[in-house]
């Protein structure tokens, strides 16, 4: 008998999305960056809102357009720095010219010479997601470590950024996993904001 999504683990959910994200070719993947920042934020930017992206790795859609689109409307871009399994990621400003090093994890991140920010806008990588704007990352819990500690400071929105096919349709959601705000991908927006 097979699964029903009520039923599959996240681990099984992860794998089976991360599948149909490898599956799409390098330009299907860059078309899909490029749909997202031609769509742009679901509301307006402000001058001076800080918005921090991620380093692309592996298949993951790739930020970059959609923050030279925002930096071009006045935002300030932010990279996340992870710092331990288990806390909050920092976050330090970053333009596109700077000079980047590999973090714990082999990720690019900015200088830790680099200023620290608390982002208005998270920008968030994804293995899966569904329609009540739960996600399913990479297992650490990075984010929704970050999120909860964040949102005692500010109101941070939170906007996951997906291929399509990386919807499925229900995350085993627990207690602690934070929901986002919004999800972009190439073909829509999703907003969660109501629920």
């Amino acid at each position: 008998m097979a699964a029903t999504p009520s039923t599959r683990s996240k681990a099984d959910l992860r794998a089976a999305a991360l599948a149909a994200r490898d599956a799409l070719s390098d330009q299907q993947r860059a078309a899909a960056a490029q749909s997202v920042a031609e769509r742009g934020m679901p509301f307006e930017i402000v001058r001076d809102m800080i918005v921090s992206g991620y380093s692309p790795i592996r298949s993951e859609i790739d930020p970059t357009p959609l923050m030279l689109k925002v930096a071009a409307q006045g935002a300030r871009l932010a990279l996340p720095a992870v710092t331990a399994r288990g806390q909050s990621l920092t976050f330090r400003a970053w333009s596109p010219n700077d000079r980047m090093q590999l973090g714990s994890l082999g990720i690019l991140e900015p200088s830790p010479a680099a200023a620290e920010v608390i982002p208005d806008v998270m920008l968030v990588p994804l293995a899966a997601f569904d329609r009540l704007g739960h996600r399913i990352g990479y297992g650490a819990g990075h984010y929704d470590y970050t999120f909860a500690h964040l949102r005692k400071v500010k109101a941070v929105i939170g906007i996951g950024l997906a291929f399509a096919a990386q919807e499925i349709e229900a995350v085993p959601a627990l207690s602690h996993d934070v929901a986002l705000d919004y999800v972009l991908t190439e073909t829509r927006m999703f907003d969660f904001r109501s629920f």
